[in-house]
């Protein structure tokens, strides 16, 4: 149970009283999935709400969507993305990648990047709520969220001065597996088939960011994990939109 606390305390905005190390973070990068489980259920509630009982257009409930999860994350990972968009867009070696991802100020890499992804996942979800394709608002999340597991069981931290993301490191495969099956049952849960499918473009999301982030900086950091997040739940709603084109 702590470790689902320390979890959620972790990757929301959530006034959760615990107190955690590095030792409590990384046992609860396993329990991520379930965090983006219960984001998602939220926000699929949420869009029920406004849907339904408010009557909003999918357009304006999608934003609002995107708005809700901006917030109840604190923009954690919007900001990873910014800033290792900055880095791996404007540092030309391994040094000035890290240096660049550190500065808190976002440049236009990074502005870029969260312009782009927050448009489309607008999009991705106005087409997803048409249809009435609520599984992949809890899909997404989730799965986006296993693949922190995935890059720190296969990848080394990148700085060697160390940092927050270096807890979740796990190079045992014990977390991955769990966090693996936890994710497949809530995938197959919410979406049944089509929640396996989704499994095709997580994967391959996380091939690409861990294979860029092995060449460039040879291993993760925590901007990272983030960048993974945002850019692995934009994919997953966009092949769901692929996925229910037909209904």
């Amino acid at each position: 149970m702590k470790s689902v606390l320390v979890a959620a305390a972790f990757l929301t905005r959530l006034p959760i009283p615990i107190v955690a190390d590095g030792a409590d973070v990384g046992a609860a990068a396993r329990w991520c999935p379930l965090i983006g489980c219960a984001l998602g259920t939220a926000s699929a509630l949420i869009a029920w709400v406004m849907r339904d009982v408010l009557a909003f257009p999918p357009a304006l409930n999608a934003t609002l969507l995107v708005g809700f999860g901006a917030w109840i994350t604190g923009a954690i990972h919007l900001d990873g993305l910014a800033d290792a968009a900055d880095g791996f867009g404007g540092g030309l070696t391994r040094e000035d990648v890290l240096r660049i991802m550190r500065d808190p100020a976002i440049g236009s890499f990074g502005t870029t990047a969260l312009l782009v992804v927050l448009a489309t996942k607008s999009a991705a979800l106005t087409a997803l709520l048409e249809r009435g394709a609520f599984p992949f608002l809890v899909v997404a999340p989730a799965l986006s969220r296993w693949t922190v597991s995935a890059l720190a069981a296969f990848l080394p931290y990148a700085r060697a001065e160390g940092g927050l993301g270096q807890a979740v490191i796990d190079r045992n495969m014990t977390g991955l597996l769990r966090s693996t099956l936890l994710a497949a049952l809530i995938a197959i849960a919410a979406a049944g088939t089509d929640g396996l499918f989704s499994w095709l473009p997580a994967l391959l999301m996380t091939a690409l960011i861990g294979r860029a982030a092995r060449r460039r900086i040879g291993g993760v950091t925590g901007d990272v994990f983030g960048a993974s997040v945002e850019l692995t739940e934009t994919a997953v709603l966009l092949f769901g939109v692929v996925l229910t084109r037909r209904a």
